[in-house]
């Protein structure tokens, strides 16, 4: 961690740069690394990008766990330090750990056993559900890894490093791009593949030590680049400042600390879940119009995405500097830092929604050869640019309420803007009056410009309400 990083005291748009930066950085390439993904499966078949498409909100329920951890993890660390309770926030740490490989279990048994149910009901037949599953089983084997990763990084980001996972996604983006060719093609197979882009390999013979896996071999991939990750954050977190305070018992299970991560995780867990509910949702709708749609709508989604980068770096610097601000009861600092992260974070989004506009179907086409593919993925990719200005209000008004210790409201706002106005919404327009493929989007457009607005009415209300109950009860 920097030590010239100071959360509590440092200028917000100093803080802002530091923070937002190694991490939107990082966020990068942790999307060229889903896109190299979503590259190598269009060289399998477009058969194995509607595979990765409909694997995500599964594997999304991964994701969603771990966000919450991480959140819950940077959130109790971060105000912990505030308070100026550095033997606390060290137990935080221990306990987030033993919390992370515990809760893996039981999503490792959720995914195994829910996958084809879930997968039939998204308008996969017999093949399509056992080639997802080639995929998703190991991703779900992995977990713990990606678990305890993300603890590790939540404990960084309370302090204000958000550098080093940067450096994990940078390093795994590359070994990504060689170990996918190694264990898709097999070892001898990849190589060949590789010298038609390095001629001078052409001449070398390799020995067939690992077997072609298809697109079992993006998961391995996948679990050997997390792996190596988290022994280096592992790494990182054993000389953090906090580190002196970290003693073998604290491993020890601790049910007040296990309680309270849990009251702030959960939330944030279900409220990720809802996202992947909410695409699930939309993958349903798009089901019914083919595979190609489907196929189309997940590479758009892997290039929103990566415009989308800036504003998850401004999610993950609100949530480190606003948690650290918040158990110094520095409230004003907290105000403003929302209002210039959201300056920032629209105004990015309105100048890429235009870029995303005009560039929708040669983004496509970077994925897939497949022209009815690109075209739908490109629908999706326009309307998706009317949306961008509008995403930043819910990324860092949902950071600000897990800053605070309320994450509750992050789960009602994942609910009303993901799962229920959006379904319902897109139930009465493609089910009861027959829309198309695109009034999909335009609905989906709609339902996040009026819940926008209505977040940014409630957003004030919400702040003066928590600073003055958190006064009230110093008061004293």
């Amino acid at each position: 961690m920097s030590k010239t990083i100071k959360l509590t005291k440092d200028p917000i748009w100093s803080l802002l740069k530091k923070v937002t930066i190694p991490a939107s950085v990082g966020s990068l390439f942790q999307t060229f690394y889903n896109l190299v993904d979503t590259w190598f499966a269009g060289r399998i078949s477009a058969e194995a990008i509607a595979a990765i498409a409909k694997s995500f909100p599964i594997y999304f329920t991964i994701i969603a766990v771990g966000v919450g951890l991480g959140a819950a993890t940077n959130s109790l660390i971060g105000n912990s330090i505030g308070e100026k309770k550095e033997r606390v926030a060290s137990m935080y740490v221990a306990q987030s750990l033993f919390f992370a490989i515990t809760v893996s279990i039981v999503v490792t048994l959720f995914g195994l056993n829910v996958s084809n149910y879930l997968l039939g009901v998204m308008g996969s037949d017999a093949a399509g559900i056992s080639l997802t599953r080639e995929y998703l089983d190991i991703i779900f084997y992995g977990t713990f890894i990606v678990l305890l990763q993300i603890s590790l990084n939540g404990t960084l980001n309370a302090q204000g490093d958000t550098k080093s996972y940067r450096n994990v996604l940078i390093f795994s983006f590359f070994l990504n791009i060689f170990l996918n060719p190694l264990f898709i093609f097999g070892s001898t197979n990849s190589f060949i593949w590789i010298s038609q882009y390095v001629p001078i390999l052409e001449n070398f013979n390799f020995p067939g030590v690992i077997p072609k896996c298809g697109i079992a071999g993006l998961a391995i991939a996948t679990v050997i680049s997390q792996l190596i990750g988290t022994i280096y954050l592992a790494y990182k977190v054993n000389n953090c400042k906090i580190r002196e305070y970290l003693k073998l018992q604290c491993f020890i299970p601790k049910f007040d600390y296990l309680k309270t991560l849990t009251l702030q995780a959960v939330p944030v867990m279900f409220s990720m879940l809802f996202i992947g509910v909410g695409i699930f949702n939309i993958l349903y709708f798009i089901g019914q119009f083919g595979d190609l749609a489907t196929a189309g709508y997940g590479a758009a989604l892997r290039v929103e995405q990566v415009f989308l980068l800036p504003v998850i770096g401004l999610n993950t610097a609100v949530l480190s500097i606003g948690g650290q601000n918040f158990g110094a009861k520095a409230y004003d600092r907290i105000r403003e830092l929302y209002i210039k992260a959201l300056l920032f974070g629209s105004s990015f989004m309105a100048i890429s929604g235009i870029i995303i506009f005009f560039g929708a179907e040669f983004f496509v086409s970077l994925f897939t050869d497949n022209q009815e593919a690109v075209t739908k993925g490109a629908i999706y990719l326009k309307v998706a640019a009317l949306i961008a200005p509008i995403y930043p209000v819910f990324f860092i008004t949902t950071a600000v309420f897990q800053a605070v210790k309320k994450p509750l409201y992050s789960l009602y706002l994942s609910i009303l803007r993901l799962t229920a106005f959006p379904f319902l919404s897109l139930w009465y327009v493609i089910k009861i009056k027959g829309g198309d493929y695109e009034d999909i989007f335009y609905t989906i457009m709609s339902t996040n410009w009026i819940m926008g607005i209505a977040v940014l009415i409630f957003i004030g209300y919400f702040l003066n309400n928590v600073f003055k109950q958190n006064k009230s009860l110093f008061s004293y």
